[in-house]
């Protein structure tokens, strides 16, 4: 039985171009900036995203890290949302690592901070209070269903946050997916952030790596920052070769992910005890509501696997699964009918 793996995008593996690229990549050492196939992928990266400078690290969790780290002092303040990435996976890093003080507030249903709640949440200048140093966006959104945030929407925190004195990181993971879905260059949706992390490893398909850009002061102190982490890495151009790939070969095909993510919550919608809310299907993640009165989404889960088809639980109430490239459109319609058999008599 051939295995439908839907958990995620970063379980991509990489193309037989990323390997040649790989095992024919030229290097030196990047601790000492004397990489070149690094420096070629900090290049293009900077220049997809607008930005004079980059940074190649070894994760996503690690270039936000390193971001806020360079972006905050001590002490500071940042403001993220409740559903964030940064919040809910990275494991408290600027708290445990940078002595950052994160606030929390309300994501709105499609990954947005209301403006007038990021505007109350600014601390003003008194002794009793932390420094409000950093705010923090996501785009796409993961665990708003991922949403893609406007570049009006990002353009106006950019305002609010320039009108305060404070800086504005994009964790832009997946900002190649929102700027396919919305038909627009990443840089457009990236312009009024300070800083922006993407994935490489994720639906670009290489094996590891994430990139940090912005101006050139910040990516120098970034890179302080991830040296202190332990992420200076050698011969890194053998990973970068993969990341050049991505670049070149793997953004424009993102359309074929989303459009199996449609083809697969449409064949979902028909399933009784399922919910799909279509609205909210804008690139390659789809959430899936087990509104059955016996199954919760872990079991049906396990039910899944029984049967070839991979996909996460997102809670108690939810399922994730995310088409990547990996995925043909026959395995898409093979996933919609195991799941019209696991929900079926037990």
């Amino acid at each position: 039985m051939d295995t439908i793996d839907l958990r995620s995008d970063t379980i991509t593996r990489p193309t037989p171009a990323m390997c040649m690229a790989m095992a024919n990549a030229k290097v030196g050492d990047d601790v000492f900036g004397e990489d070149p196939t690094v420096i070629r992928l900090e290049e293009m990266a900077a220049e997809r995203m607008g930005k004079p400078a980059a940074l190649f690290v070894a994760s996503g969790t690690m270039g936000n890290l390193v971001s806020q780290l360079a972006h905050c002092r001590r002490g500071d303040e940042i403001l993220l949302g409740d559903q964030s990435h940064v919040f809910i996976y990275e494991q408290g890093g600027s708290a445990a690592v940078g002595g950052l003080h994160p606030r929390i507030l309300p994501n709105a249903s499609d990954g947005t901070i209301g403006l007038d709640i990021l505007e109350g949440a600014i601390r003003p200048d008194d002794v009793h209070f932390p420094r409000t140093g950093l705010i923090l966006l996501e785009n796409t959104h993961n665990r708003c269903g991922g949403r893609v945030l406007s570049p009006d929407y990002v353009a106006a925190v950019g305002r609010l946050a320039r009108r305060n004195g404070i800086r504005l990181h994009m964790d832009g993971a997946r900002i190649f997916n929102a700027a396919i879905a919305l038909d627009r260059p990443p840089a457009d949706l990236v312009a009024a952030a300070d800083s922006v992390t993407f994935c490489l490893s994720k639906a670009l398909g290489a094996p590891v790596g994430s990139v940090v850009c912005g101006e050139k002061r910040f990516i120098a102190e970034a890179r302080r920052m991830r040296k202190l982490l332990g992420g200076g890495m050698r011969q890194a151009g053998v990973l970068a070769a993969a990341g050049i790939v991505a670049l070149e070969e793997m953004v424009p095909r993102l359309a074929e992910d989303h459009e199996n993510a449609r083809r697969l919550a449409q064949g979902l919608t028909a399933i009784a005890g399922l919910v799909v809310d279509m609205a909210t299907v804008e690139t390659n993640l789809v959430y899936i509501k087990v509104a059955h009165a016996t199954m919760t989404a872990p079991v049906l889960v396990d039910r899944l696997a029984e049967k070839g088809l991979k996909v996460l639980a997102a809670s108690r109430e939810y399922i994730r699964a995310v088409p990547t490239y990996h995925v043909s459109t026959r395995q898409i319609d093979a996933a919609v009918r195991i799941f019209r058999q696991c929900l079926g008599p037990a």
